[in-house]
């Protein structure tokens, strides 16, 4: 029998008090930057049981300006902005490069809560992507060995031969360079926090840069405008 996806649709609820708690979040006690409300709504999801919370959607837009998203890794957050890796050879990579300007979306529904973040994106030193890729998994040192990320594939067998050569080289050679990887950190310009609310009175939080200024980082001496949108 076929699924009817508009049954399927309707059938679904929104933040099952089962699954979900949705906890209070005053605006008026917010510190006054990003980074620090973002560090302490991270560590109450983990704490809370959220799976992945470190996964993101990334939103760039191709050379036509039309836009394009995925799921990505957190790699860190820190003054110098929210960090992320991918072969600059990629598609996203290709993106940036021709338009270095993305916005990152966190979802995490144990809370009911969003943040997005919005700014330039810039390229890291060489040597802090060299460093941020060994200091992970073998698996990800064989995936970026891998390569030819968003290339056309001939076929699975074709990937399973070239994955199995790159797992082979990764713990034979974890110290093995992959010379398209590359490290990225977006600066923010804006940051907006959603808090979920039953009563559909949702929460929304907005930073917003006020120096014009978007690489001075991301910490209090930044200058951030505090302000609350409608839900």
């Amino acid at each position: 029998m076929a699924t009817d996806l508009h049954e399927l649709l309707r059938s679904l609820r929104v933040w099952d008090p089962a699954a979900t708690g949705l906890p209070p979040f005053d605006p008026e006690a917010a510190p006054g930057d990003p980074l620090a409300l973002f560090t302490a709504w991270f560590a109450e999801v983990v704490a809370a049981g959220q799976t992945e919370p470190h996964t993101m959607s990334l939103a760039t837009s191709d050379e036509e300006g039309l836009p394009d998203v995925r799921t990505v890794m957190l790699h860190g957050a820190d003054a110098d902005g929210w960090a992320f890796a991918t072969h600059a050879s990629s598609r996203k990579g290709r993106q940036l490069a021709a338009r270095p300007y993305a916005a990152l979306g966190f979802y995490w529904p144990v809370q009911g809560r969003q943040v997005r973040v919005r700014g330039p994106v810039a390229v890291a030193p060489p040597g802090e992507a060299r460093a941020d890729l060994h200091a992970r998994s073998t698996g990800a040192l064989a995936a970026a060995l891998t390569g030819r990320q968003s290339d056309v594939l001939g076929s699975v067998e074709e990937l399973r031969r070239a994955s199995e050569d790159a797992w082979e080289l990764a713990r034979r050679a974890p110290d093995t360079a992959v010379g398209s990887w590359t490290l990225y950190r977006l600066r923010p310009t804006e940051v907006e926090f959603f808090q979920g609310d039953e009563r559909r009175r949702h929460v929304r939080l907005r930073y917003r840069r006020e120096s014009a200024d978007a690489g001075a980082g991301t910490g209090a001496g930044a200058g951030w405008a505090k302000e609350l949108l409608w839900p």
